[in-house]
């Protein structure tokens, strides 16, 4: 069975509640638990989270899930790239599977909704890869 960990950045929580919620519910149906769920503040803040979640021992994966949605501006598109590329070097250094599931940038909150399966692909993503790591 997969330990999961799960950061949450809640800028838009409307959007990523129901992505977390997605999240949850898809590592159940893979037989995975979710040992702990971390909320932060934004996409940005969430690489020191998933660091922190990749440490821990009994953690096999983390999904970080978030939404960039206020609007297609360079300084979105900046922030979604800076924090998959800091998601990389977490997974790395840690030598544990971290995925990213991200709404936007540049979409609309009606838009940015209509992904909330982003949660769970990336809850879908972890499981695998710590199963294949196993």
């Amino acid at each position: 069975m997969v330990s999961l960990g799960l950061v949450v950045a809640r800028f838009n929580d409307s959007v990523t509640e129901p992505m977390a919620e997605a999240a949850r519910e898809a590592a159940a149906e893979r037989d995975a638990v979710v040992v702990d769920e971390v909320s932060v503040p934004g996409a940005y803040d969430s690489p020191l989270a998933a660091d922190r979640l990749a440490r821990r021992e009994d953690v096999d994966a983390v999904a970080v899930i978030g939404a960039i949605v206020t609007g297609d501006t360079d300084h979105d598109r900046v922030i979604a790239n800076a924090t998959a590329e800091k998601l990389t070097q977490v997974s790395l250094d840690r030598d544990t599977p971290v995925t990213f599931g991200v709404s936007g940038p540049g979409m609309s909150g009606a838009e940015a909704r209509e992904r909330i399966d982003k949660g769970a692909e990336a809850a879908r993503a972890a499981v695998d890869l710590a199963e294949e790591l196993d």
